[in-house]
């Protein structure tokens, strides 16, 4: 792990974004607060007099799912605990990055500090030393049906007792292997520490905070855009300053951002009484989404201080448990797909405005007075494309019927599959923005507009990657380039930079901002 200043203390209560940041990227020591640890202590107390005294405990002295009513010997248990687990390493396909594995299993001690795991010390230490030794378990992605995590946390409890793979100094390879080298032991599995190693969320909470704070970096970059594109149209700025007045507190929000980025350049006047809505409503499209994303972020950091075990700890009691189905997260972070389609939609609608010859008098397909091309017509159907991969991951799947373990397991949330899709549109979203720069900048050329501000630095990414189109040519190579820039750290950083929007980057920790009492 890098030599580096930042502490980070897991207390049982909820983490934000920047903690979650620095965790991630191993940029921090992370380390268990003693009150938490006492009442690791107290939970596991409770239980072991459970046991003590004969009280079967669902997957710490009984089998689990369909096998709950088998009971194991006090010779069988240790036999059990570590199958148990072991079983559970199924998951398979590509690997979730480092950094949403070091948060899950941040959250798995984070929560396991509220005290009501009853889960051992040890435990928590074990994944303490994972992160103190930066030991990552390798967790393929796919095998987690949204309740529970088992055949996600699985992979990172079988690599405690020392199997599985894990990176290590930048290199994957056997746990065993990773554990000598970083000098740490394999954990044993006592009673109930298997099942706490698996029956949680952690790494779809992880990989859910990882994906939303994405998003909302990708729609940060696209709000830019339609700006740029707003202005290569001459488009009026009335309806922001309305909205700044009647229109919802989110929408009110994206309505003064885009009337303070608009300003520092002379801003195109447009032809047109009234602008097609996709220009008129640009703050109550992206007030709705940014609201969506917002609400899923809050319930997502609300999950990583709250404990979805099965069973729990309560008043001295052993009780089983049904908090393991993440619905509350998944069905906010599907209603927060939805309005990415939004998103894209209003964007594929200015791509084609500014492609059809009807605004300020720019010439069809963007081609100068006087120049023998086709354009940018054909490059139109990709924004097409886009938006229709956006669309397609909307339908909804978390209420879709699934029954397994013999009928014991009939609910499920299938958040990882949500968050997967939710992935692929942040990246659809990021090349849409990429062309919509694109076009702005080629129609701003036309007229000899000067942009300053954020679409000036829009339209100086694309003009670094893309010269004004003259001669028709391949453009595939400039879109992606023009994406990438435009997805960077360092280009969200300086939009944020000239113009913030606080809300959303501070609660994001976005370009820098809200990294106060984290960073050292």
């Amino acid at each position: 792990m890098p030599q580096t200043q930042i502490h980070i203390q897991l207390t049982g209560q909820p983490l934000g974004f920047a903690e979650l940041l620095v965790i991630g990227d191993g940029r921090a020591t992370v380390s268990a607060d003693p009150d938490g640890m006492a009442r690791v202590g107290a939970a596991r107390a409770v239980l072991e007099q459970a046991i003590a005294d004969g009280m079967p405990v669902y997957g710490a002295t009984t089998g689990v799912g369909a096998m709950k009513d088998i009971a194991w010997s006090n010779d069988e248990l240790d036999q059990f605990n570590l199958g148990l687990v072991r079983a559970h390493h199924f998951g398979t396909g590509e690997p979730f990055p480092t950094s949403v594995v070091r948060n899950a299993i941040a959250l798995r001690v984070n929560t396991a500090l509220s005290g009501y795991v009853g889960c051992t010390p040890e435990l928590v230490e074990s994944y303490l030393d994972l992160l103190r030794t930066d030991v990552i378990p390798i967790v393929r992605r796919t095998g987690s049906i949204g309740c529970a995590d088992i055949g996600l946390m699985g992979q990172i409890g079988a690599v405690l007792t020392g199997v599985g793979e894990a990176v290590y100094q930048g290199r994957r390879m056997p746990a065993a292997e990773a554990f000598e080298a970083a000098g740490i032991a394999p954990q044993r599995m006592a009673p109930r520490d298997s099942l706490a190693s698996l029956s949680v969320n952690a790494v779809s909470f992880a990989a859910a905070a990882r994906t939303v704070r994405a998003a909302a970096g990708a729609l940060r970059v696209l709000l830019a855009t339609g700006l740029a594109a707003s202005g290569a149209m001459g488009a009026s700025r009335d309806p922001w300053l309305a909205v700044t007045h009647v229109g919802t507190p989110r929408e009110a929000m994206i309505g003064s951002w885009l009337l303070t980025a608009s300003q520092g350049w002379a801003w195109p006047s447009g032809t047109q009484v009234q602008d097609p809505l996709s220009l008129r409503m640009i703050a109550q499209v992206f007030g709705s989404v940014f609201e969506s994303v917002l609400s899923a972020g809050h319930k997502i950091l609300a999950a990583t201080g709250r404990s979805d075990d099965n069973p729990v700890i309560v008043d001295g009691r052993v009780l089983t448990s049904g908090g393991s189905l993440p619905l509350d997260v998944t069905v906010l972070m599907e209603s927060a797909v939805l309005c990415m389609a939004h998103a894209a939609r209003n964007s594929f609608n200015r791509c084609v405005l500014l492609g059809n010859g009807q605004r300020r008098d720019l010439p069809v397909n963007l081609v100068p007075p006087g120049v023998i091309a086709t354009g940018f017509g054909p490059v139109i159907k990709l924004a097409g494309d886009i938006f229709s991969r956006v669309l397609s991951m909307t339908n909804p799947v978390s209420a879709q019927s699934l029954v397994v373990a013999g009928g014991m397991e009939d609910e499920a949330a299938f958040l990882p599959l949500v968050i997967e899709r939710f992935e692929r549109q942040v990246r659809a979203l990021r090349r849409l923005a990429g062309l919509e720069a694109l076009l702005a900048a080629q129609a701003m050329d036309i007229h000899g507009d000067q942009p300053g501000g954020a679409v000036g630095l829009i339209y100086e990414v694309v003009r670094k990657h893309a010269a004004f189109y003259t001669v028709d040519r391949a453009l595939s190579a400039e879109v992606e380039a023009i994406e990438e820039e435009l997805a960077s750290d360092a280009f969200l950083e300086q939009l944020i930079g000239i113009s913030p929007i606080h809300a959303i980057d501070g609660f994001f920790a976005l370009g820098g901002v809200g990294m106060q009492g984290v960073e050292a």
